[in-house]
């Protein structure tokens, strides 16, 4: 490795500690599709701002140093020069308009064999599909590719490797993040048009190059047509994996791609609306109240609270003393966290404070919280350091000493956080459950007071998106070019810019879990209704599952609108996958299809009237909501 990427190197270190602590897991997909040397540019998705460098440059393959872009006027400072170049950056004029000068730190960095990297996206953004990809990436290959040509470089060429950086909830705390890379794409197919002395062909070429680039970042990303869809999507996914690490990795874009393009299809059952308004509008109370529903379907609540359960409903008092026994067994571990958790204490502060700066940034929040909370250790970790020192008199032996403390505190918070962190928030929500359960009725949301939280709130637009250009790669069709969508589809539900105050849990939570009762049983008619339609239903697929699973139909080739008629036509293809092959897949992949509805001891949620008994009456019964527990999912499926 070069000395004069030593800050590279420092930078990279620190991103590996930095996504260590806030992820739960960074899986690498692809990884061998990476040459170990030579010429390469990596082209990746950009949804998370500085996250996602951080992510690429600390999980790429080999260890590799990534040359990013940076402004060429940048480089004028003789420091500011020295950092960026030690730090890996690489010179992009663009003012130029000379293609080669404009590129001209790139082909140095790629004539040495160097590794750069770039964000085909042109700018970071939170959308429900992949809204562009530019066209600099294939010139800055292309123009490398002539000029090795033009100097009789020898070697196998520059080649280009997509990654696509895919996460489970890109601001969430102790998600995961996929980074998987595609195989490289060679530009033997593109350099005899890009030479070509033809006008236009070069830009045609180009254009090709991209198609290919944008191709393979689609496949392997998640892509709806609207945000209605993917919220749909995402909330099917949720009841049908109750628990958030059940889903294998390996297998996540995968699974939800597919319940994508099953909440594309329109017409897929009778009651197509009806679901899809269910789900939103869970998922919209989830939003509102700060919950998930993994954890509402691991809440430590006792069978005996059951309305089903043969004995007597308990008294308030027996189910006050029955939860506080629960919470108790669920803080078990808390005394042997308690240190460390107190240390870091400013550093989940701190990390709330940034995101709420960037509030309706989405793509901007993870950033936050993992600078603020970097930030904060970087005061904390050497106070407690000089602490612990001053107490073993700075000796010799106590730096030492107080130097292992520190790290064993930082790497056992870290072990133990992931349960210690779903444990207190089954607690909070247990008890915000009890709240809203108890509660008198009359203190319950209005229907009307209820509807602004039954929506979900989407991002606002990003100004940087061309919006000419930021067609939709639309579940069933053609992914190799951006293609527009249907009127019915393309309309995107009102941004709402403005956020929500969460809503008290005595008011809302009644609402909250009958929602999920009724999400849950419209979910699971949906599925079954879907399995017993017949071996000739069919359900939207996009292309690339479509080859894997299914079949595609294809119209005759027009040319495409946005480019002049320069690039290849353009087939107008459509994907689809039996019904039936579909709930096998999701199934197959651990979906709980069959236990979705069924009421078991243990599923409960009880409105208690006023006086706290639970009454006989027709109106009683009509108090109690089902909902079910992760028990439930646990059994497998018949």
């Amino acid at each position: 490795m070069s000395d004069s990427k030593v800050l590279h190197l420092i930078i990279r270190r620190i991103a590996d500690w930095s996504l260590w602590s806030f992820f739960t897991e960074v899986r690498v997909i692809g990884g061998e599709h990476v040459p170990l040397d030579g010429p390469i540019i990596v082209t990746a998705t950009h949804h998370n701002m500085m996250i996602d460098p951080a992510v690429l440059s600390s999980s790429f393959p080999h260890r590799r140093v990534l040359h990013y872009w940076s402004k060429a006027s940048l480089f004028a400072n003789p420091v500011l020069s020295w950092v960026l170049h030690s730090s890996g950056n690489i010179p992009v004029d663009r003012k130029s308009k000379n293609r080669q000068d404009l590129f001209r730190g790139t082909i140095e960095a790629l004539a040495r064999g160097d590794a750069v990297a770039l964000f085909p996206e042109g700018t970071s953004y939170t959308e429900p599909r992949i809204m562009q990809v530019k066209d600099g990436a294939a010139w800055a290959a292309l123009e490398y590719t002539k000029w090795a040509a033009e100097n009789g470089v020898k070697g196998s060429g520059v080649r280009i490797i997509p990654a696509a950086i895919v996460y489970t909830n890109k601001s969430k705390y102790r998600s995961s993040v996929i980074v998987k890379f595609g195989e490289p794409v060679s530009m033997d197919e593109y350099k005899e048009q890009f030479f070509s002395d033809l006008e236009g062909a070069p830009r045609a070429a180009a254009k090709r190059l991209t198609s290919a680039i944008e191709r393979e970042l689609v496949e392997a990303t998640i892509n709806a047509p609207d945000w209605d869809t993917l919220y749909s999507a995402r909330m099917a996914r949720d009841l049908l994996w109750e628990d958030e690490r059940s889903i294998d990795l390996e297998e996540f874009v995968t699974i939800s791609q597919t319940l994508v393009d099953l909440f594309s299809t329109t017409d897929a059952t009778a009651n197509f609306s009806t679901v899809r308004r269910h789900l939103l509008g869970y998922y919209s109370l989830l939003q509102s109240t700060n919950l998930t529903n993994s954890v509402l379907s691991s809440l430590p609540l006792p069978p005996m609270l059951s309305p089903s359960h043969p004995t007597p409903l308990p008294s308030r008092l027996l189910t006050l003393s029955v939860l506080i026994r629960d919470t108790l067994v669920a803080l078990t571990r808390l005394p042997f966290f308690l240190i460390p958790l107190l240390l870091h204490t400013p550093v989940y502060v701190m990390g709330r404070i940034g995101a709420r700066l960037v509030e309706h940034e989405e793509e901007t929040q993870a950033q936050n919280k993992a600078v603020f909370g970097l930030l904060s250790c970087m005061m904390i970790y050497p106070a407690t350091f000089w602490a612990l020192w001053a107490m073993l008199w700075y000796t010799g032996f106590g730096a030492l000493v107080a130097a292992f403390t520190v790290w064993a505190f930082a790497y056992y918070h870290n072990r133990l956080i992931n349960d210690i962190y779903m444990n207190l928030k089954r607690v909070i929500a247990a008890w915000r459950v009890l709240v809203g359960v108890w509660a008198p009725r009359r203190w319950e949301l209005s229907l009307s007071a209820l509807s602004q939280y039954t929506t979900p709130l989407v991002p606002p637009e990003n100004p940087w998106i061309d919006k000419n250009r930021a067609n939709s790669s639309t579940p069933g069709t053609s992914s190799g070019t951006l293609h527009s969508l249907p009127a019915q589809i393309t309309d995107e539900p009102p941004v709402r810019i403005a956020s929500r105050r969460r809503p008290s849990s005595r008011r809302i939570m009644r609402h909250l879990l009958r929602a999920r009762g009724e999400a849950v049983k419209a979910l699971a008619e949906f599925l079954t209704t879907l399995e017993a339609s017949g071996e000739e239903k069919r359900v939207i697929a996009s292309i690339h599952l479509a080859k894997r699973f299914g079949w595609v139909e294809e119209n005759s080739p027009t040319s495409s609108a946005d480019d002049g008629g320069d690039s290849d036509p353009v087939t107008d293809a459509r994907g689809y996958r039996r019904a039936r092959e579909v709930i096998a897949f999701l199934r197959s992949r651990g979906a709980k299809i069959a236990t979705l509805d069924r009421k078991i001891e243990g599923d409960w949620v009880l409105s208690s009237d006023e006086d706290g008994t639970a009454g006989e009456s027709e109106k009683d019964e009509e108090d109690l909501v089902w909902v079910p527990s992760s028990t439930s999912l646990k059994q497998e499926d018949d």
